[in-house]
């Protein structure tokens, strides 16, 4: 599995391979593993930009050590560029977006060898169509991704989840998602749990527990109901999407799964029924536009699919 250490480097291997007219896949054929260093830091702005072989792990830590955070908690520890690449999440989407939500900018190089940037690290700059979301998900079918920068938030000083126990999760997420409460993560563990987070201040964090135990009941909970969401979405074997509208259609047509309501996004170990859409129409546009894009930045498909 080839890695490259440099820009540089990630030009000439598909230079060559556009030239020769050979495929390669991005992840198998060529990785950012070489790319391993976190190039800039500005707490100022609330923004980073990294190369896309650091791990997950090492820029948490890093970022704390300036009381900061990537709002990102996906099962695992992927690369930078993995994380873009499937553009995965965890509980946190719920208020924080998924990677697509907090890439600034990226550099790219194309399958000719040509390095482009995209965007920038300024929260900011709107300026353009922003390529460096579109290859958020694009599974390097767009190009090879050296570097990244992202949006940051501060940590927060307080947390506690709340989870409920029910028959009808559907219910108490209509409840919650229709106050005014604004937790950090809100996960359907079905069958039977509603786990909610809420981060901030000391005071504010136990005022919106007061309220959400006010609405919907529940106990408190630890870190580790969590850690057991993102263990069973890496176990999925389906992704399913849905409109948050029809949450209850979406828990009735399965016996488990990892749901998170406000994204209208199920992690399933079971199939999808038959006459089910795993893909909204929103999904289908983008992916028809990742495909026009592919063909003209990649008219010899170099990169494989």
């Amino acid at each position: 599995m080839p890695s490259v250490s440099s820009l540089e480097e990630a030009s000439t291997v598909l230079a060559a391979a556009h030239a020769e007219g050979r495929r390669l896949r991005i992840g198998d054929d060529l990785t950012a593993a070489g790319l391993d260093r976190i190039l800039e830091h500005d707490p100022g702005d609330l923004t980073c930009t990294v190369e896309t072989g650091v791990r997950l792990s090492e820029l948490r830590a890093a970022l704390a050590a300036a009381g900061q955070r990537l709002s990102l908690d996906p099962p695992g520890d992927p690369t930078i560029g993995a994380l873009l690449a499937r553009n995965v999440s965890g509980p946190l989407r719920h208020l924080f977006g998924a990677p697509r939500d907090l890439v600034l900018g990226a550099t790219l190089v194309l399958a000719d060898g040509t390095i482009a940037s995209a965007g920038g690290k300024v929260v900011k700059n709107v300026a353009g169509y922003d390529l460096a979301r579109l290859v958020c998900g694009s599974e390097g079918r767009i190009a090879f991704v050296a570097r990244a920068s992202f949006r940051l938030h501060p940590l927060p000083r307080a947390s506690q989840t709340v989870l409920v126990q029910t028959d009808d999760a559907a219910a108490v997420v209509h409840v919650l998602l229709h106050s005014q409460l604004q937790p950090s993560a809100l996960d359907v563990l079905h069958p039977g749990r509603v786990a909610v987070l809420f981060e901030g201040s000391e005071r504010a964090v136990e005022a919106q527990v007061a309220t959400t135990l006010a609405l919907v009941g529940g106990d408190d909970a630890g870190p580790e109901v969590w850690g057991e969401s993102r263990e069973r979405q890496a176990a999925s074997r389906c992704r399913i999407r849905f409109s948050p509208g029809e949450l209850a259609a979406a828990l009735s047509s399965h016996d488990e799964a990892i749901v998170r309501p406000a994204s209208g996004v199920a992690y399933t170990a079971s199939e999808p029924p038959r006459d089910s859409a795993s893909q909204s129409g929103s999904d289908t546009s983008r992916q028809k536009l990742v495909e026009a894009i592919r063909a003209r930045l990649d008219p010899r498909g170099v990169l494989a699919a």
